[in-house]
């Protein structure tokens, strides 16, 4: 009953609910894919909106928030070109070179990595985390 309580204290229930009824919907229209591309692409402008809010309010940019939003879209434009576009099968590793979807997703995952590698890096040396190594040391 305790578990209970506290689910519908944190309002999880919310979310859960939500994303059922968009699935359903999606699976009864037969639009699934669309439907993640479309919300991918509604987190990025959410994420746009925010760093430029960020920035109004703090007059600095948080270099975190804009590459959140290009991994997303790098990931969008990865589940385009793997899901929609592409209909080679990889039968050997110069498939890949030979046909421009495959090269394309080679590339697409190599940019994915490197923007999870500035991000990394965005947020190790943010203002924010660097107070709060000094903070945690000094305590």
């Amino acid at each position: 009953m305790e578990k209970i309580v506290d689910f519908l204290k944190n309002k999880s229930y919310i979310e859960i609910v939500v994303a059922t009824i968009l699935f359903i919907i999606a699976i009864a229209l037969d639009m699934l894919m669309d439907f993640i591309i479309y919300m991918l692409y509604f987190i990025i402008f959410l994420e746009i909106v925010r760093a430029v809010i960020h920035f109004i309010r703090e007059q600095r940019v948080v270099l975190s928030i804009l590459v959140d939003a290009f991994i997303i879209l790098t990931l969008r434009e990865f589940i385009v070109n793997v899901v929609k576009v592409n209909t080679v099968e990889l039968k050997s590793f110069e498939a890949v070179f030979s046909n421009p979807v495959n090269f394309n997703i080679l590339i697409l995952s190599g940019v994915i990595i490197f923007l999870l590698v500035v991000r990394y890096l965005s947020i190790k040396t943010s203002q924010d985390y660097i107070k709060k190594d000094i903070n945690n040391r000094c305590s």
